[in-house]
């Protein structure tokens, strides 16, 4: 089992059904062991939750290699959906104004040149500098690599010759559930699909 497979997203759910936080496979399966969770599964249009025995139990008969943890003893099916026990609050419907989601929005894709690179590669540029007034917002604020960011410098667009592939905007919840959750098909969750809940925020210029 790879690492990628161990840090992918499962959605999260407060004990009145209510999608609250996204966390990984790895977090998941900890929070089912220590029975904090139970795993939520839809099989033909309706829902059902496992516990730990029971899902390692409903797991052995799984022939799909991609969805499956194999230890010594026994293999667990990957759990997509949990469902905490206890935890009854609901986090701000809001998406936090962060660097790991500057970079989701933008797609881990230059908003200059277009190419796409590995996070690592990737700067963030004001729009229209600080020096000059801009903003510290989503509208202000963008994926650049770093050929770009110093093409660009303090200058605004039209002074470097240089062009947005797109226009920054402020991105919707769903858009970033469904880009933490590519396995789960939308559609068939969308009522449990209420809101995400990720990271430090950044300060945000009102």
């Amino acid at each position: 089992m790879s690492v990628e497979v161990l840090d992918s997203g499962v959605l999260v759910l407060n004990n009145f059904w209510q999608a609250v936080d996204i966390c990984s496979v790895r977090r998941a399966l900890c929070l089912l062991y220590l029975r904090h969770a139970q795993v939520v599964l839809k099989e033909g249009g309706s829902f059902y939750t496992f516990g730990f025995e029971d899902w390692k139990d409903f797991s052995q008969n799984s022939f799909e290699d991609t969805q499956i943890i194999r230890t010594i003893t026994y293999k667990l099916r990957i759990p997509r959906v949990i469902l905490l026990l206890v935890y009854d609050r609901l986090p701000p419907r809001k998406i936090k104004f962060t660097r790991k989601n500057i970079y989701k929005r933008d797609e881990n894709r230059c908003q200059y040149c277009g190419k796409r690179f590995k996070p690592q590669d990737l700067n963030l540029d004001h729009v229209i500098p600080t020096s000059r007034g801009g903003k510290d917002n989503w509208y202000n604020v963008v994926c650049s690599c770093v050929s770009c960011n110093l093409r660009k410098g303090s200058k605004i667009l039209a002074e470097a010759g240089m062009k947005l592939i797109r226009k920054p905007t402020k991105p919707s919840w769903r858009s970033f559930v469904k880009h933490n959750l590519t396995d789960i098909n939308e559609e068939n969750w969308k009522d449990l699909l209420d809101l995400a809940y990720w990271n430090v925020e950044l300060e945000e210029d009102k």
